[in-house]
C-alpha cells in the first residue's frame, strides 16, 4: 500500500492523519523489509527528533489492528512491520539472521471455512509464520 492509500483509508475510518503518523508511515514506506519499532524510531529521529517511541508505537497497533501493515514476530517479544503488500500472504522468518521472506501460496481457506462450521467461531483473520535458518545462515552455520 502505498502512503495516500494507507492516509485516505484511516481518514474513512474516522482516525486523524497527524504529522507523527504520516512520518511514521513514510518511514516505513520507504523501506523494503520489514521495521522494528525501534527501526522505525532510528529513521525518524534524523528528520523528526520530536517523535517519541510510545508515538511509533500507539501508530503501529492502530496500523496493524486496522489492517493496513504487516506485522512479523521475530523472536519471543520483538515484531517488525511492512506495509501489508496485495493479498493474504504468510511468512517465512530466519531464526538466525531475521530475514522474512513472504509467501503467498497456502490452503488454509479450506481449513478456516472448516473450523468455522465445526466450532461456531467467528474467525477475523490469522497468522502463520515458519520459523527455522535462511540459506545463507545455513552456509554460514549461524544460530
Amino acid at each position: 500500500m502505498t502512503s495516500k492509500s494507507i492516509a485516505a483509508e484511516l481518514r474513512k475510518r474516522g482516525f486523524k492523519l497527524t504529522p507523527q503518523r504520516r512520518a511514521i508511515i513514510d518511514v516505513i514506506n520507504e523501506s523494503e523489509e520489514h521495521l522494528t519499532p525501534s527501526d522505525i524510531y532510528s529513521r525518524l529521529q534524523h528528520k523528526y527528533p520530536g517523535i517519541g517511541l510510545v508515538t511509533v508505537y500507539r501508530t503501529l497497533e492502530l496500523l496493524e489492528s486496522s489492517g493496513l501493515l504487516c506485522e512479523v514476530h521475530i523472536g519471543d517479544t520483538c515484531r517488525s512491520y511492512l506495509t501489508r503488500p496485495g493479498g493474504h500472504h504468510h511468512h517465512l522468518v530466519c531464526r538466525g539472521c531475521g530475514k522474512v521472506v513472504d509467501f503467498t501460496d497456502c490452503e488454509l481457506d479450506g481449513l478456516e471455512n472448516r473450523l468455522v462450521n465445526e466450532t461456531g467461531f467467528e474467525i477475523d483473520r490469522h497468522l502463520l509464520e515458519f520459523m527455522g535458518r535462511c540459506i545463507n545462515c545455513r552456509k554460514n552455520k549461524k544460530n
